[in-house]
């Protein structure tokens, strides 16, 4: 990935991206550069925060290990093709290495099993921290202050027994233990070590549920050697050898963070309350599972041969579908367990130096967005391509669904960008429509299942019309978002991707132009033509991550090669020092909404895949 300016330590603040990431398939922990745990919700990843000072630093909790001199040097880095955090303080009189892992164990075998729970069920779920002295002597500083059920919930601390620290919520949840091979000691319900390290000499801290590390010591040297052979051989059976591995391995680990290993869900981003404007404004809930992710993250499992994550995937996708409405119809999105996402309510903790709390839950759960069935459809289309074939209960629940999308596929929705100010008829959803018809019908007749398909076929047909005569907008030479309107639409770059026409189309390549026209400022790519009154939401958010790698793919797709590898290259530099992505990007170059997104990588990781095609210059016809 080249070299980054890594971000020094301030008084001031880090921006939101200064930061990585460690998991174990249950819940995520971000560390900042400065070797500080101030994102953290347990015992999942949708579960109350126990560290939030990343939304508040006064407030929200922290758990902490640096330097106890002012002045110092960092460095952060992942050990290599792992999720093992390594961050490196440096001081002229010595070189301390803090190595941060949530322990995983287990053989990947050779598909690199998504069905991690079965092999790592004797470990606890916690968070290790190891800290080793590389060169010299230095002093160091612990402070483990967390914050139970997002700052609401009080708390005691007690030492049970001797190098532990039990953290109890006074609302009788789960508490935590702190271990420590360096003393403890508790004030104002933290606990706190000051120690130091001479060359060859270690300490280590863990955390995590109470009930789990009682009468427990785990030996943190080979659960850090066994977390490291465990990431480094799922890394391995990856079929990708582009010229853009190390960015698409990344990605990939990242992505493997942000699953369930219980359900096979994929959550959107493991974090809330991030804001996706400079104002501090479009602060949301994105650590639940959407339906709509669906076929990016089947897609791209599959092209990276994780045929295993992908078959775990559409397990829990399918489930979904059985479980839907009489009618067929399905909702936007689900907590991980399956279960319905829970109501939006805002928060009246953590909320720094803002007015308003961050929103926790999801307003969009009660929303209509009907693009998420044909993302349903295509990604059980796709896995039934490279994987198992339909079972018959489940193409009954199947046919079902493609029968409401039959009924409804006309009636305004809140869309892909799931619109606050009402519904409306839009491009994407009227797309995504036609793709679950299609991938229906296509489905249907590879594997000879019943289907009504004289229906399915004139319900297609009639969509495919529909978006050509009603959302193409002659003076604009480019389809809009909205019929009759000359507001443009960056999720139009999804239209060769689905196979909806081709990437040559004389009507595709006018879209094209007219959004690098009027929607992309350098390589960033907003979603929408730009103005607070289109979604009723305040604030002027950034361009948008995902639609960029879209729009240097669908330029590789068009022939416009070399101009889709610029932006994807300069995509690249909107990376943190470790290739994590955020959400968006201001055009400033801030980082900006939640992090990491999985949406984002998901794209990354298909327009590496098709640059990487192109040029090599290996033509495959459209179909």
């Amino acid at each position: 990935m080249g070299d980054r300016q890594h971000v020094r330590p301030s008084k001031t603040g880090l921006p939101i991206d200064a930061r990585g990431i460690v998991g174990n398939m249950k819940t995520t922990a971000l560390i900042s550069i400065e070797g500080v745990v101030d994102f953290m919700c347990f015992p999942r990843i949708d579960s109350p925060t126990i560290f939030a000072g990343l939304l508040d630093a006064e407030h929200g909790g922290a758990f902490g290990i640096r330097p106890m001199c002012d002045e110092f040097n960092v460095k952060q880095m992942y050990i290599p093709e792992t999720n093992i955090l390594l961050t490196r303080f440096m001081t002229p009189e010595g070189v301390c290495e803090l190595l941060d892992l949530m322990p995983v164990q287990g053989d990947t075998g050779g598909e690199a099993s998504g069905d991690v729970a079965e092999n790592h069920e004797s470990l606890p779920n916690c968070l290790v921290r190891l800290v080793r002295m590389a060169h010299g002597t230095m002093s160091l500083r612990m402070h483990c202050a967390p914050r139970f059920d997002y700052a609401r919930a009080a708390h005691r601390a007690v030492v049970p027994d001797e190098g532990a620290v039990e953290f109890t919520p006074e609302d009788d949840g789960m508490a935590l233990q702190l271990q420590s091979g360096v003393p403890l000691a508790v004030e104002d319900g933290c606990a706190r070590a000051e120690f130091e390290l001479h060359h060859g000499e270690s300490a280590w801290f863990v955390l995590g549920s109470a009930e789990e590390l009682r009468g427990r010591r785990l030996d943190c040297d080979r659960v850090y050697a066994d977390t490291t052979r465990f990431w480094q051989s799922w890394a391995s059976h990856s079929t990708y050898r582009g010229r853009y591995r190390e960015v698409v391995m990344r990605s990939a680990l990242t992505l493997k963070l942000m699953s369930s290993s219980e359900h096979g869900a994929i959550v959107a981003a493991p974090t809330f309350g991030l804001a996706e404007a400079l104002d501090g404004s479009r602060r949301w809930d994105y650590r639940f599972a959407w339906i709509r992710d669906a076929a990016f993250s089947v897609y791209a499992l599959l092209r990276l041969g994780y045929t295993s994550e992908a078959r775990h995937f559409i397990r829990w996708i399918a489930a979904r579908s059985q479980r839907c409405d009489s009618d067929g119809s399905l909702h936007v999105m689900y907590a991980v367990d399956g279960e319905r996402a829970p109501e939006e309510i805002e928060l009246d903790t953590l909320t720094g130096d803002r007015q308003g709390g961050p929103l926790i839950g999801n307003g969009a759960r009660d929303q209509i967005q009907l693009d998420v069935y044909g993302a349903l459809l295509d990604a059980l289309y796709l896995y039934n391509k490279y994987g198992s074939a339909v079972p018959y209960e489940g193409w009954r629940h199947v046919t079902r669904t493609v029968d409401y999308v039959v009924e409804h596929w006309r009636e305004p929705d809140q869309g892909i960008w799931e619109l606050r100010n009402g519904a409306r008829p839009l491009l994407h959803s009227r797309l995504m429509c036609w793709v679950a018809l299609d991938r229906a019908i296509r489905l249907a007749d590879k594997r000879s299942l019943p289907a009504p398909f004289s229906k399915w076929f004139e319900v297609r047909d009639e969509i495919y019309r529909d978006i050509h005569e009603n959302f193409w907008n002659e003076e604009l030479q480019s389809f809009v978002q909205t019929p009759d309107s000359a507001t443009l639409d960056a999720a139009a770059l999804m239209m060769p991707l689905v196979r909806f026409i081709g990437p040559t189309d004389p009507r595709f390549l006018g879209t094209l132009d007219a959004i690098g026209r009027e929607l992309r400022v350098d390589p960033l790519i907003f979603r929408y033509t730009r103005g607070s009154e289109l979604d009723g939401l305040p604030g002027i958010e950034g361009g948008f991550s995902a639609c960029s790698f879209w729009y240097a793919e669908a330029l590789a797709r068009a022939g416009r090669v070399d101009e889709g590898r610029l932006v994807f290259d300069k995509m690249l530099e909107y990376a943190n020092h470790l290739g994590l992505f955020s959400e968006e990007v201001a055009t400033t170059g801030e980082a900006l909404g939640n992090f990491p997104q999985a949406l984002t990588h998901l794209a990354l990781i298909s327009a590496a895949y098709q640059l990487d095609r192109s040029l090599d210059k290996v033509h495959v016809p459209w179909t």
